[in-house]
């Protein structure tokens, strides 16, 4: 009897532990409390955040930052410099981009070429939110890194016509009223704002279909006629 109120005591203890260890994840584990998806943690965030933060710095670097439209760049094919650094994430948002932007400042880059929201509007975050975060993520870049030379580049549209992803039907409007708001911001901040947006946009404000398979993600076109607005500013690589 006592050794069977011994087993039954342990039993109702380690009972008792998963329990209170369950209520204390549910309780801390949940990145969000907002009305809106501010959440990055997924799967391909922490597989390519680990990967670059396992990368050596460099001198000189020129980084692209941003989402998977950056991430699928090849921009040392495009312009042939070594210094040029791919530091996209596929799904990013600005809070993701924010929480990792140490990492890429680590080495003092000389020059960083920024595009974010687009995945941000795609989970119907308010757009003054969106726009307050990256303001946010430049202050940042400007005072840890101070002789970093930033450019904040316009988000691109999208085409609704080709486009499969459901959660990003109807954001065409979104998109114009985000880069209506980082512009300005941009001048405040005094940092080059590159409208690339009227560049691959159609008269409708959908993105030329030439320069996309999906929508959203650009082809190899796409990203040539990228570097050509590069050109066309009188950016040199």
């Amino acid at each position: 009897m006592k050794k069977f109120k011994t087993h039954r005591i342990t039993f109702l203890l380690f009972t008792a532990t998963i329990l209170t260890t369950l209520s204390f994840s549910k309780t801390t584990g949940a990145q969000n409390t907002l009305p809106y998806d501010t959440t990055y943690t997924f799967a391909h965030y922490k597989v390519k955040r680990a990967f670059y933060e396992g990368l050596p710095n460099g001198k000189n670097e020129i980084v692209f930052l941003g989402n998977s439209i950056t991430e699928n760049g090849d921009w040392n094919e495009l312009f042939k410099n070594k210094h040029i650094v791919n530091r996209g994430i596929g799904g990013d948002v600005c809070f993701g981009l924010l929480n990792r932007i140490d990492e890429v400042l680590d080495s003092k880059p000389k020059s960083i070429f920024l595009m974010i929201g687009i995945n941000d509007i795609g989970r119907s975050v308010p757009v003054d939110i969106i726009a307050e975060k990256i303001r946010e993520i430049i202050q940042v870049i400007k005072k840890k890194s101070p002789d970093t030379k930033l450019y904040l580049q316009s988000v691109l549209p999208i085409n609704e016509q080709v486009i499969w992803y459901d959660y990003m039907k109807n954001k065409s409007k979104r998109i114009v009223q985000l880069n209506e708001k980082l512009k300005p911001i941009a001048k405040e901040e005094r940092i080059p704002f590159l409208d690339l947006y009227s560049k691959f946009a159609d008269k409708n404000g959908q993105l030329l279909p030439e320069y996309t398979a999906d929508g959203i993600h650009l082809s190899a076109a796409g990203y040539l006629k990228w570097k050509k607005v590069f050109q066309e500013e009188g950016i040199k690589l």
